[in-house]
């Protein structure tokens, strides 16, 4: 079986124990395990015949770059990507990544008390991480709860950076052309629907920043279509009919139609869409939801606001230097197999320095092969098979497409390192666990002509209140900090991977 052959001929195998596996799909396995040089519990991604499509490769090479140069508090980081036999001929890759416990997708789901606190909280990491992110001239382009990770103590992460792209302009990442799949349509932006090529600014982030933060305070999504009429639909039912102007943002030529065509419609205030919200939380939440991009603030400019008075702090929201075109090269020109190999061979080369010196020398390692750990992992795998069926749990994930990095939710019993120590005790307050709310029914296929390209999967964290952990249960307590309020229960366990 797969299980059994994780670290087919993968000499830094033996640095690791596999604990259990804990998700299975058409991208290849993924495995919690233990770092025996440091005792840190991590998640092992092993991504199967990277190679057979280019496009997926080339998705996967761009987000291990990006998540390399991409170093900040609220996005995940890859911990080690392991070295393979072969730099010309292997079509696997190991890529080691921290456990989290949850996503905010199961946050939203598992909790329908949280407080005031936890909305702020939440939305300044988001928005502290969209601000690095962007000053890099990087646009995520795929943001919803199920691309944050999340852990007990509060502290979030971005992660899933496959579709994300770079913007290469000479001044501020203002604008750029790209002509494929964007975003999830519930958090998509009004200017991209329907459209393939759009002209793309950092306020399709922000604006999907906005549909989460809605979701936060209402328990679910704010905008989910049911394809691109229905979205622009119920995206003007609550901010009315968009001026003339802002028709013409849009990409589409028949959704700039349809908005011209429509009803007049009047907007509904937030607040009685959202009652009992804090009123600067709807004040925010209607600048970053404003129709029109040019209307949206920048992540700096809504960490800026009222509404994070006593919480914001610059010295805790760094920016960064764009990103250099020569890293991101590669995007200009048709690459084939080898091309990528060799490229993503560079990154993990990143993660071995001696290597990597040795590389830049010019020293030819093209026959340099490691010693096999399968026998080592054939035995432990066959360990936990026999014990109490619990790789039994596993199950595939149904996706055609998942081709990227791993974001599977563990539930580890200690966990390491928080950055707003302030924020993160101000949210510590009492929520106790709730019943799962009504399950949104999520889009899985694709309407029209929009959404044609593959899903991602990512798994990482950090925290650092170091909370006792319940291995699989979910437990009641006074606080998020303490609890395992977004735990994963039994079987129940998600493992996702779009």
């Amino acid at each position: 079986m797969l299980e059994k052959e994780f670290f087919t001929e993968y000499g830094e195998a033996n640095q690791y124990e596999i604990q259990e596996v804990i998700g299975k799909g058409s991208y290849g396995v993924v495995a919690s395990a233990i770092d025996t040089h440091t005792g840190e519990k991590v998640a092992i991604k092993k991504m199967n015949n990277i190679f057979e499509h280019v496009s997926d490769a080339t998705r996967i090479l761009r987000e291990i770059k990006l998540l390399r140069l991409l170093r900040h508090p609220d996005i995940v980081e890859i911990k080690h990507i392991m070295l393979p036999p072969s730099p010309r001929e292997f079509k696997d890759i190991y890529v080691v990544f921290e456990l989290m416990e949850s996503d905010l997708h199961q946050v939203i789901k598992l909790n329908d008390d949280l407080t005031p606190e936890h909305h702020q909280f939440f939305l300044y990491q988001l928005l502290r991480a969209l601000k690095y992110i962007h000053s890099a001239h990087v646009f995520h382009r795929d943001l919803k709860p199920k691309n944050i990770l999340a852990n007990a103590d509060c502290k979030l992460k971005l992660c899933d950076f496959g579709l994300a792209r770079v913007s290469f302009t000479n001044n501020s990442p203002s604008a750029i052309f790209w002509t494929d799949y964007v975003a999830t349509r519930w958090y998509r932006a009004p200017e991209l629907c329907g459209s393939f090529s759009s002209k793309y600014t950092p306020a399709i982030d922000i604006w999907s920043i906005g549909c989460i933060f809605a979701e936060l305070l209402t328990g679910k999504p704010l905008f989910p279509g049911k394809n691109v009429v229905h979205q622009l639909d119920i995206i003007t039912d609550l901010l009315g009919t968009p001026s003339a102007e802002s028709i013409a943002r849009i990409g589409n030529e028949k959704a700039r139609k349809y908005l011209n065509n429509m009803r007049k419609k009047r907007p509904i205030p937030l607040s009685k869409k959202i009652p009992n919200a804090d009123p600067l939380a709807l004040k925010l939440l209607e600048r970053l939801l404003a129709f029109d991009p040019k209307d949206r603030p920048s992540a700096e400019e809504a960490l800026a606001d009222p509404y994070f008075h006593g919480l914001a702090d610059l010295e805790h929201e760094p920016s960064r230097q764009p990103i250099s075109k020569l890293e991101f090269d590669f995007e200009r020109r048709k690459l084939i197999t080898d091309d990528v190999r060799e490229l993503i061979y560079r990154e993990i080369l990143e993660y071995h320095p001696e290597m990597l010196k040795e590389f830049l020398r010019g020293t030819d390692h093209t026959h340099f092969v490691y010693p096999s750990g399968v026998d080592r992992f054939k035995e432990q795998f066959a360990h936990l098979e026999e014990g109490n069926g619990r790789s039994e749990r596993n199950s595939p994930l149904h996706r055609k497409h998942a081709t990227s990095l791993p974001r599977e939710r563990i539930c580890p019993t200690d966990e390491t390192d928080i950055v707003i120590k302030r924020g993160a005790s101000s949210v510590s307050r009492a929520t106790v666990q709730s019943p799962p709310k009504l399950k949104a029914t999520e889009e899985l296929q694709s309407t029209e002509e929009l959404e044609t390209a593959n899903r991602n999967a990512v798994a990482l964290q950090t925290s650092s209140m170091k909370p006792k952990c319940s291995t699989r249960n979910l437990l009641r307590s006074d606080s998020i900090c303490a609890s395992r309020c977004i735990g994963i229960i039994g079987n129940d366990r998600e493992v996702h991977a779009l």
